[in-house]
């Protein structure tokens, strides 16, 4: 019973990987339907486990469910790029100004480890496991912040936008980009600067929405004016 339940989720984790990286990758467009019989067919399994994962790619806003038309590739516009990068920003920039006092030094020792972690990770160009550590990056000075309701907050936002922060992460260069900006948000957790700490995530995450809408995947591009302040931006 045990290996069935094992071999049960271990399908549903391949089913999930696959519509990620189609997604991801731009095979599945924005408005394609994802037909549950053409994956039944490919990995010779019934409906079920399909559905289920269908509901785990909609909470994590790579589908839609739509009744009589089945799972679709969720289409997001410029303005939403905006205001969840917008929220992100100020609520992580929240969470890292409170952390800052609440930090231990054992805990800001394990950012650093987790960062040089994710240094290795750009080097190989490994997005998957970069993109699973860099949420433990930011997990753990939220939880720094001691502030419950604020975690729940940015837990269910960013769970329910994990494609833009994938594609922001997955452009050229950003992954080591990102390596950068989490050396400097160290610095100002061990100088005890909570300014500091709060303006670099803020600038971090209004950043990686800068890098979606710039390069037109989501929307139209920015003006000229844009793109030379995200180029530019002091992070």
């Amino acid at each position: 019973m045990r290996r069935s339940i094992e071999k049960h989720l271990t399908l549903r984790e391949k089913i999930l990987e696959t519509i990620r990286d189609a997604i991801s990758s731009g095979v599945l467009k924005p408005g394609e339907r994802v037909a549950e019989p053409d994956l039944a067919e490919r990995f010779g399994i019934s409906r079920t486990p399909i559905r289920e994962a269908f509901r785990q790619l909609e909470s994590e806003g790579y589908l839609t469910v739509i009744p009589r038309k089945g799972a679709v590739v969720i289409s997001f516009s410029t303005k939403e790029v905006e205001e969840f990068y917008a929220i992100k920003s100020i609520l992580e920039g929240y969470a890292a100004h409170r952390a800052c006092k609440n930090l231990t030094e054992k805990e800001i020792e394990k950012l650093a480890a987790i960062n040089e972690k994710l240094r290795q990770l750009a080097e190989e160009e490994d997005i998957k496991h970069f993109f699973k550590i860099h949420n433990d990056f930011h997990e753990l000075f939220r939880k720094a912040a001691d502030n419950q309701k604020l975690d729940e907050m940015i837990s269910g936002l960013v769970g329910k936008f994990q494609r833009l922060r994938y594609a922001s992460l997955s452009k050229p260069g950003r992954m080591k980009i990102s390596v950068l900006e989490h050396a400097k948000i160290i610095d100002a957790f061990r100088a005890r600067n909570a300014e500091l700490a709060e303006q670099l995530v803020r600038k971090n995450a209004e950043f990686g929405g800068r890098v979606l809408t710039e390069g037109g995947e989501y929307g139209i591009p920015l003006s000229g004016s844009d793109q030379m302040a995200a180029s530019q931006v002091d992070i």
